[in-house]
């Protein structure tokens, strides 16, 4: 389908434009930004003024619970959530039940992802096999189905020596690999940032150098093996400043942090409601002012929503039983947003935190609104307003920010050139 869009305000991080002009989309792609193409004739004109045309979202981490987990969600909904955020590609990560670490469990998830065509999904693969830390996963054959990353989540490898021969393995081939940088033994058993409010709710607490003691052996892991890095979920400033220090040394890594991380603190848990236990936990006010100045200056270059829906029962128990997860990526724009109204961010900046930055730390071929990229796109009003959870798409309801009114709204996102979401 041949589409128009007319006057949006075109912002596209990855070239620096910035300007009021019309798109013209053709065979799945960008034909022209500003002028029509010759004998270009749209088939369908969307009026775009008073609104924001930016490239599709890019999102990190989207547990889409499928294989395994359906009664928290599957690929269908999820990915259909993501739609209505604005997001155009995700990440799964590889915790599904099969594990994916095979080929088989791959193919599966996209092509059910195909099939839903509501995002592009790129599977991150698992980085040992059953993510037990002990032999690695057929990285290779994974890469070639189509996983563009891999990661052992939480889990930790049984010693440092299977890490490292994982990781040379892995720069051998150009593989990234993604880290969730906690140590097992440091956080262990833990519900809660360990500090005054942990103490005060009487919750056992997770110290910030469970993450910092992970990071700098992780840190000096991969640049002994030459591998590059993603590290994902950070969660407490001097972790980012770990992160800054070593790409001042020139070591090939990047970063990623959820959103809700950006927003919330530990104060978040005085009433005990289980929507705010997650993992890594929620931390200081401190951490969090830290972890806006490092997506501020490119430190972190990806805010992720790290959605993980829930069945309602997962959340009923008291606090420490229940499972740790936000689900998110629905309101993954409108929550962002509330960083450019607190004045955290600039719009520019944060879309590159959305869109370029994320896509460029995983090698994604997304991110872009330029002519020749493919037509994944998000249309959405900044001056409008989202009441959160009145149109709920996400399987899981585990979200703290239900009933909140967000600014911006998402109009239309666009993916390959068709909408794939129309509010």
């Amino acid at each position: 389908m041949r589409i128009r869009i007319l006057g949006a305000r075109v912002i596209d991080p990855a070239s620096g434009l910035d300007q009021v002009a019309d798109l013209y989309l053709a065979d799945g792609r960008i034909a022209a930004v500003g002028t029509a193409p010759a004998a270009f004739e749209a088939e369908q004109t969307l009026d775009a003024r008073g609104l924001i045309a930016a490239p599709g979202l890019v999102d990190l981490s989207v547990a889409l619970r499928e294989p395994g987990y359906s009664r928290k969600g599957n690929i269908a909904s999820e990915t259909r959530a993501a739609a209505a955020g604005g997001v155009t590609s995700l990440c799964c990560p590889p915790l599904t039940k099969p594990v994916l670490d095979t080929p088989a469990v791959a193919e599966l998830i996209l092509d059910r992802a195909r099939e839903a065509g509501h995002a592009k999904v790129f599977p991150i693969g698992a980085l040992s096999r059953e993510l037990a830390g002990e032999q690695l996963a057929e990285l290779v054959a994974l890469r070639d189905t189509g996983c563009v990353a891999f990661g052992n989540g939480l889990a930790s490898f049984a010693n440092h020596r299977n890490l490292r021969r994982a990781l040379e393995y892995a720069a051998t081939f150009d593989l990234t690999v993604v880290f969730h940088s906690q140590d097992a033994a440091l956080a262990e058993d833990g519900l809660a940032h360990e500090g005054p409010m942990a103490s005060f709710l009487g919750l056992a607490g997770i110290p910030e150098t469970a993450e910092t003691v992970a990071l700098a052996r992780d840190l000096l892991l991969v640049e002994q093996a030459g591998v590059r890095a993603h590290f994902s979920q950070l969660s407490s400033a001097r972790g980012a400043q770990m992160i800054a220090e070593a790409q001042t040394r020139g070591l090939p890594v990047t970063a990623d942090v959820a959103l809700y991380q950006l927003i919330l603190t530990d104060e978040a848990l005085a009433d005990f409601s289980s929507l705010y236990h997650v993992q890594p936990p929620l931390r200081s006010r401190a951490d969090r002012d830290g972890l806006r100045e490092a997506v501020k200056n490119g430190t972190i270059q990806a805010i992720a929503s790290h959605h993980q829906p829930h069945e309602p029962d997962a959340k009923l128990a008291p606090f420490g039983a229940t499972e740790p997860g936000i689900s998110s990526v629905e309101l993954l724009l409108p929550l962002a947003l509330s960083l450019v109204q607190e004045g955290v961010l600039d719009l520019p900046t944060l879309l590159a935190r959305l869109t370029h930055g994320p896509a460029q730390a995983l090698r994604l071929p997304a991110g872009r609104l330029a002519a020749g990229a493919p037509a994944d796109l998000v249309l959405f009003d900044p001056e409008a307003s989202t009441l959160a959870g009145e149109h709920w798409l996400s399987k899981g309801r585990n979200c703290p920010f239900i009933g909140h009114v967000l600014p911006g709204a998402v109009r239309y996102t666009l993916l390959d050139g068709r909408i794939s979401y129309q509010a």
